[in-house]
């Protein structure tokens, strides 16, 4: 028997790093696309067949664009690899890009293409993307290496960044002037996060630099990632290990950043109370010249100088006045009032701000004169956009954060801003709010053996188990930016950076174009030419809507929190289920991820992508294991993300992530794909039936127990996506390997598991038997299955996955005849119509076409066609603030609605009565 050859993962991780960025031929360009009902759009794919329009997702030229990133399809066998590609305007204005391959078709022909922009584009409603030769920027971008430090030049700015030690970017320097310096990570650990502890120890730890690569080099995008842990200073204590990329674009004076960081502590005694970025920042201008910038709610601002001028007792003047309040230079002193010009020194110059977010929905601005002096209040707000400057009309430093009230709790710090150096922090967990507390939320409650926990399941929904409760390995990234400012910005120009760091600018493809690709599988842009098409594309957009508004009016929003959905919902409490056991967090049950990024594709929405985008980023870092014996898993639905005992696959999916990759190049989802690769060898540690199982189980290298459903989809969708990615040939073969030995085994899909041989990546052949769950298919096979299907030549596959497909929502005398008994009494029929629309598809059987729409329409287990879709204002003492309730309680059932609803009009939609 063949054997497979088995691999670190670092020399994996090498290999398809390498082959993600093989150049086009050299950096070549992309076109930005939205909707397909932006008639820009749609004339310039009409003028150009052989473009892909493109335009911003949210609509409009960005005013404050650093640089965007974003990925476009090719259909199948239409792009090679040494095709140089040439973005211009619609208007046919050259834009200069960077391109580069991240997917190819099986054929070798390019599939997904990445691309690059800086600050050079010309304003437009849409663009395109085409065959030809890139423009290049009038100012590449530079990266020169030396054995102690990486320096990287956009043109406009200069930031070197460390090899090692403490200081991960030493400067940032522009037109001769450093604007920032010594940026470090910083973070506050305590041994006690109760509530009046008699003795509370707290450590301040240092990012430790220990990685640096250059990921990508330019000349429009350079890609720097730094990795290490969180050192005390000269200590040998550290934990929290992190990983830092700086994205670098032509001609622009920001900077990208993108911060994960891994919980590696003993939740019991390691309480974070402060998580942060910190630089210095020199102040080389008069007090009055130096200045203050917050972005707070909408488009207002805090704007004050260090030693204000204004509304004093005699007044310096109106140019002067009107001067400082613009950030501009003020005249020289000597041209004041000398009723106040001999007295500037009695006027305080306030040297410290922060402006704290600890909830949703407060944030409050506080300001002193430095540290030993009392503080005073300045303002407060609901939600501060989570931007602000320190600086002087010499230049400064801007500096924002990416969700910065729903990650709360968040600060912005500004220290010594009145001396020579002032000091910027911006916190990723507020040191003033309580500290992290990680801890399970009960003391088991007796469930000491399977029989217990079990019982347990029974009654709250939750998988318990001692131990297996904790949160270390699990992560979460946060997006910030920076900027090196030539002076004080305008509010208005304040405003615009807050924009681009809450809402980061990103080119789209159209639905058309993503659609005509052929790329993920069975879906269709959105349509609502009948009746009947009108009726379910409503209440799509019902279910969207309504979950969206959801996490506003349930306040789903927090550190760990923002980006899940709640699992049920609870009508007499008028709640969902927070606090019982297995209801609560969703944790992606039954793909909600999927619903919504098919629900995009379709639609081009852009509050779709973002909500979407908020959901990746929170299921792959907080609801995976990154780290110890569970490394590689996700947890099942809970009270706490990480509370559940059942640690699988389905939750860590690569199903779940490709979408985002693909459409924006995301290097650090694609480490989360990458790492997933080898995710097989997890079921040598953890048995994922262990509390039902009745035969004896001993792991065995050469002999896993591996279920075809949930199981073999999660691996199955790793293997797919860094094939996909040009990665890891290991990973191609287990592919196919185990989807031909599935379609060997008796029953194919309908064994339920097989004995799965680690070193082969094959199943073993075995007796026949049936064994047929409800959830087997609703974790991502389905979608991954269709795409396999599509890809590889393997009729035999396709036969037991259209067998799997017939069967189950068949009727037992179909079930027996060509499996010998009947599947049982299953659950989720409604979203396995589906299944039977896809072998109505691919057989052209209208029979079965005419079957899948009245499982659709019948809703079993999930919305029959005569269910009300509507919702209800709830009011009075049952619920602490007015909500919206509807008539149906569980995501699970609206994702899978959805689902059903998708695939169903993208197959046997012809058939739609």
């Amino acid at each position: 028997m063949s054997q497979l050859p088995r691999r670190s993962l670092l020399t994996g991780a090498a290999i398809v790093g390498a082959a993600s960025q093989l150049p086009l031929s050299r950096p070549a360009a992309a076109a930005p696309a939205g909707p397909a009902t932006a008639p820009s759009v749609a004339r310039a794919a009409a003028a150009e067949p052989d473009a892909v329009p493109l335009r911003w997702l949210e609509g409009g030229t960005p005013p404050a664009l650093v640089g965007a990133t974003w990925g476009v399809p090719w259909k199948r066998g239409t792009l090679n690899r040494g095709q140089e590609l040439a973005l211009t305007t619609a208007g046919g204005a050259a834009v200069p890009v960077q391109s580069w391959p991240i997917g190819f078709w099986p054929d070798g022909s390019v599939k997904w293409t990445a691309h690059a922009i800086g600050t050079e584009v010309p304003p437009a409603e849409a663009y395109l993307l085409r065959p030809g030769t890139a423009a290049e920027p009038a100012k590449p971008l530079r990266v020169t290496e030396t054995a102690k430090a990486i320096q990287v030049d956009t043109g406009v700015v200069q930031c070197t960044i460390a090899r090692s030690g403490y200081v991960l970017v030493p400067s940032i320097v522009r037109a001769g002037r450093t604007v920032a310096a010594n940026g470090t990570l910083v973070c506050l650990r305590r041994d006690n996060a109760d509530d009046a502890p008699a003795v509370v120890r707290t450590e301040r730890f240092t990012g430790e630099v220990r990685t640096v690569t250059v990921e990508q080099r330019g000349p429009v995008r350079a890609v720097v990632r730094i990795e290490g842990r969180h050192r005390v200073f000269r200590g040998r204590s550290s934990w929290l290990p992190f990983t830092v990329r700086l994205y670098f674009f032509a001609g622009s004076d920001g900077i990208r950043m993108v911060h994960t960081f891994v919980f590696d502590g003993d939740e019991k005694k390691d309480f974070i109370s402060g998580l942060g970025i910190r630089f210095e920042v020199p102040m080389t201008d008069q007090l009055h010249d130096r200045h203050i910038r917050f972005a707070g709610d909408g488009d207002g601002v805090l704007g004050e100088a260090v030693r204000g001028i204004t509304g004093l007792r005699r007044d310096p003047g109106a140019a002067v006045r009107q001067a400082q309040i613009a950030g501009r230079p003020t005249p020289n002193v000597s041209t004041w009032d000398t009723r106040v010009s001999s007295r500037l020194h009695l006027i305080p110059a306030w040297g410290d701000y922060s402006l704290r977010q600890l909830s949703d929905g407060c944030f409050d601005i506080r300001k002193r004169t430095s540290a030993g002096h009392g503080w005073i209040q300045v303002d407060t707000g609901r939600r501060a956009a989570g931007l602000g400057y320190v600086g002087g009309v010499s230049g400064g430093l801007a500096f924002g954060m990416k969700d910065f009230w729903q990650l709360h709790p968040t600060q912005l710090d500004i220290r010594g801003a009145a001396g020579d150096t002032a000091e910027v922090t911006v916190w990723l967990w507020s040191p003033d709010a309580p500290p992290m507390d990680l801890r399970f939320y009960h003391d088991g409650m007796g469930q000491d053996t399977y029989p217990e926990q079990l019982e347990g399941l029974e009654i709250t929904y939750e998988d318990y188990e001692p131990g297996f409760g904790r949160p270390f390995g699990v992560a979460r990234t946060t997006e910030l930016s920076f900027w090196a400012l030539a002076g004080t910005p305008s509010a208005e120009r304040l405003a615009q950076l807050a924009d681009a760091a809450q809402t980061p600018p990103l080119l789209a493809a159209p639905p058309a174009s993503l659609h005509a690709a052929g790329v993920f599988g069975d879906w269709s842009p959105v349509d609502r030419s009948t009746p009947a098409r009108r009726e379910i594309e409503d209440r799509l957009d019902f279910l969207f809507d309504y979950h969206r508004n959801q996490v506003e009016q349930r306040s789903w929003y927090g550190f760990w929190n923002y980006g899940d959905i709640m699992h049920s919902y609870d009508g007499d409490r008028h709640v969902w289920r927070y606090d019982v056991g297995g209801y609560a967090w969703a944790n992606s049950e039954l793909s909600p991820d999927l619903w919504l990024w098919y629900q995009y594709l379709r639609s081009g929405r852009a509050e779709v992508f973002r909500f979407a985008e908020a959901m990746t980023r929170h299921t792959g870092e907080v609801d995976v294991y990154h780290l110890g014996k569970y490394q590689d898993l996700g947890t099942r639905h809970g009270v706490l993300h990480w509370a559940d005992s059942a640690k699988q696959l389905r939750i860590s999916s690569a199903a779940y992530r490709r979408f985002y990759y693909f459409l924006t190049a995301d290097e650090r989802v694609g480490d989360l794909m990458r790492d997933l690769v080898d995710s097989d060898r997890t079921f040598l540690v953890l048995d994922p039936i262990r509390k039902i199982r009745t035969e004896p189980y001993e792991p065995d290298p050469r002999a896993l127990s591996i279920s075809t459903g949930t199981d073999w989809s999660g691996l199955a969708a790793a293997w797919l996506t860094e094939w996909e990615r040009g990665g890891d040939p290991i990973a191609q073969t287990k592919l196919l390997n185990t989807a031909r030995t599935i379609a060997a085994m008796p029953n194919g899909f309908i064994q339920g598991s097989g004995r799965y041989d680690l070193e082969t990546g094959k199943f073993a052949p075995a007796a026949p038997a049936v064994s047929v769950g409800s959830l087997g298919a609703v974790f991502g096979l389905v979608e991954i299955c269709s795409e396999l299907i599509s890809l590889a030549d393997m009729p035999e596959f396709t036969n037991a996955w259209l067998q799997y497909c017939r069967l189950y929502n068949g009727t037992a005398a179909e079930q027996t005849a060509e499996v010998g008994q009947s599947l049982g009494n299953l659950n989720l029929r409604q979203a396995h119509s589906r299944l039977t629309a896809y072998a109505a598809a691919k057989t052209g059987d209208a029979t079965l076409a005419a079957r899948a729409w009245q499982e659709f329409y019948t809703g079993h287990a999930g919305y029959p066609r005569n269910f009300g879709f509507r919702s209800t204002r709830i009011e009075g003492p049952a619920v602490l603030k007015p909500v919206d309730e509807n008539s149906f309680v569980s995501t699970n059932a609206s994702a899978q609605y959805a689902l059903a609803a998708i695939q169903c009009l993208a197959l046997v939609g012809e058939h739609l009565r």
